[in-house]
């Protein structure tokens, strides 16, 4: 469908375009008008990332003594921590500063766990590095994710990271595999019969930011495969063993930034920048058009801490340029795959 925008009760495009938010204007101007990076509306947009809104009101903030004494709680401190803090960034579209490279040299050396490249909430005092016990997929699919977007891909730490999630990302369907060995022989929650979906979300999100020549082949494409159909036979939000039953209500209140958590418009959005078409997205297609109001915009509906941030965002029941710009993304795609 060329014509995409007929799906739109309205057409919001203009109201994502103001000055004063130049992360959402950036990328609409790339993913829903089609500029080419080198547009000079693009490049001033991007460049004022840096200059006006959260990005600049977050690096101020980190600067503070108060938060550079709390690095070691990078995780801990929700949701202000250096992992959760460096996921808003990327989102944001901020480019790697010294600040920025600081926080990604630190999470670096003390939450990823040396010896198989995951990434553990805790720092381990004794050997440094993560600690072996604590890592866990949804954290390592954020930094990794986060890590790419701000240039590490060919570090070989984030290889190693990479490397995590393809060799030990499960996608267990209500059946515990075996052996119980490190990792899964703990934390239930990530592990159990059923794989925590919110690590598979992670994961699929770190290996989709991979330039695409390079992730369509080997362990990074057969593990693509395996997510998206682990997410696909769930319908997207949906149990997978009674397709009548929702998983968890809470994925269908759209929310932005998620942090750990997911919803059904961030799936799909993950699911179309892969180039996924399939019947089993259809039902949360719907979901998605059906929430937008008579503008054509979309409302923040749950809050994931997003008022505990170190600039607070996403106060509920408001429209949210953020979440209609992922729905307007993930309808775009999805109708232009359809023809």
């Amino acid at each position: 469908m060329s014509n995409w925008k007929a799906l739109l009760k309205a057409d919001p495009t203009d109201w994502l375009l103001e000055e004063d938010n130049p992360s959402v204007r950036y990328f609409t101007l790339r993913d829903i008008l089609d500029r080419p990076q080198d547009d000079t509306g693009v490049q001033t947009a991007r460049r004022e990332i840096m200059h006006t809104g959260m990005v600049p009101d977050i690096l101020s903030r980190q600067r503070e003594p108060a938060y550079l004494q709390a690095f070691p709680r990078f995780y801990t401190n929700k949701y202000e921590g250096i992992v959760w803090s460096l996921i808003v960034l990327a989102e944001f579209g901020a480019d790697v500063n010294p600040q920025i490279k600081e926080q990604c040299e630190y999470v670096l050396t003390n939450s990823q766990e040396t010896l198989n490249g995951g990434f553990s909430m805790h720092t381990a005092q004794k050997t440094g590095g993560g600690r072996t016990t604590e890592v866990i997929p949804c954290l390592t699919g954020n930094m990794v994710w986060s890590l790419i977007r701000f240039g590490y891909l060919d570090d070989p730490r984030l290889q190693k990271g990479i490397d995590w999630i393809t060799r030990y990302m499960r996608f267990n369907d209500g059946v515990e595999n075996t052996p119980q060995v490190p990792p899964y022989d703990r934390l239930e929650m990530c592990w159990g019969k059923h794989v925590c979906h919110m690590g598979v979300v992670k994961a699929l999100k770190a290996l989709s930011a991979i330039p695409q020549e390079r992730r369509t082949t080997g362990e990074i494409g057969d593990t693509i495969q395996k997510a998206t159909e682990f997410l696909l036979i769930h319908h997207i939000y949906k149990r997978s063993h009674d397709l009548s039953r929702i998983s968890k209500p809470g994925w269908l209140k759209f929310s932005f930034p998620l942090m750990y958590q997911t919803d059904a418009l961030e799936i799909l959005d993950i699911l179309t920048g892969l180039g996924v078409e399939d019947s089993r997205m259809d039902e949360a297609m719907d979901i998605v058009l059906a929430k937008q109001d008579t503008m054509g915009r979309w409302k923040t509906e749950s809050n994931y801490g997003g008022d505990r941030l170190l600039i607070p965002m996403g106060q509920k029941d408001e429209h949210s340029k953020w979440i209609t710009l992922r729905a307007m993304r993930v309808l775009k795609r999805h109708a232009c795959r359809q023809g």
